[in-house]
């Protein structure tokens, strides 16, 4: 009788939570900004694969880019008693107020790809040189068009990781003769990137290169641009494998890369080590570089075309 109860209380928590941690191990949250993006479905991966490797279960719940959903979730990861959180803001300040539950609830939080408004809610943040992956393709850019011209920036300015992006792109190209006739928020999304990209070409015909915050936002800029029949360079931020097929066909111009299972499996580490003493440092960079036709070849294999690098 007993054993038949413990049965239907284990059934009842894994219903009630979602999840239920192994025998001996740790329930632990991940909230990231969108759950379908292939970056964070490669980040998480890398993540869940370090923390099952610990005995411990993950539950990752995706917000899909809405902060309110986001705060909503991270009230739920609470209450599901999970013991740590990995996160990633849909809105770096917008978090905040489910960042105060989470300490209140002594919840350590592990930041990761895009900070929050506050790093001291934080235990520690890993995530790539957003700056230096903007600021490649705006030398990429001047490179190639050294006579300048207008550019169309699609950003995101609720991401931060997109903010430091768009910054270092516009810091590379100043006084370089190009000139932004429109910055439109995106928020990271190809559908968005599309509807902002073919209306942004619409009033700019002649503008000569469109930048992207993310690999997304540059698809949906790439597909506005081949409908439009325009001829401008377009420029992202990821290194996904779509983009580089694009790169490799000559399709896009370049992105500035970044490496999700490093990023993922670096802040799920920094979490074992500080959960066994070790002292761990405030934010650790991870870094990013140029992906364009002249390197592709080394980040690229057409036979194994879903590879990250």
């Amino acid at each position: 009788m007993k054993k038949i109860l413990s049965v239907v209380l284990v059934l009842t928590m894994v219903l009630a939570c979602g999840a239920v941690a192994f025998a001996d191990g740790k329930l632990v949250g991940y909230t990231c900004m969108d759950g379908t993006n292939p970056f964070f479905v490669a980040l998480e991966g890398s993540i869940r694969e370090v923390v099952e490797a610990n005995g411990d279960t993950l539950v990752s719940l995706d917000p899909q880019n809405s902060n309110e959903t986001q705060i909503a979730q991270i009230e739920d990861l609470i209450s599901r008693g999970v013991e740590a959180l990995f996160v990633n803001p849909v809105d770096k300040d917008g978090i905040i107020a489910a960042l105060d539950e989470v300490k209140a609830a002594g919840i350590p939080m592990f930041g990761f790809d895009t900070e929050v408004a506050d790093l001291s809610y934080l235990v520690t943040y890993a995530g790539s040189d957003n700056y230096n992956a903007g600021y490649v393709c705006g030398v990429d850019l001047c490179e190639k068009l050294p006579d300048g011209g207008p550019i169309i920036v699609l950003d995101s300015p609720t991401m931060q990781s997109v903010v430091d992006r768009t910054d270092g792109f516009l810091a590379a190209i100043e006084g370089k003769g190009f000139e932004v006739v429109a910055q439109i928020d995106s928020m990271g999304n190809q559908e968005q990137g599309n509807l902002n990209g073919t209306d942004a070409l619409t009033a700019h015909p002649d503008a000569v290169c469109i930048f992207g915050g993310n690999d997304p936002t540059a698809l949906g800029a790439y597909a506005a641009a081949e409908a439009a029949g325009s001829k401008a360079l377009i420029y992202g931020v990821d290194g996904s494998p779509d983009i580089k097929a694009l790169i490799s066909e000559g399709k896009v111009t370049g992105s500035g890369a970044q490496s999700p299972m490093t990023i993922g499996k670096t802040i799920a580490e920094l979490y074992y080590q500080w959960l066994a003493g070790e002292t761990v440092e405030e934010r650790y960079p991870i870094e990013t570089f140029m992906i364009n036709s002249d390197n592709i070849a080394d980040f690229f294999d057409a036979e194994n075309p879903g590879n990250w690098q």
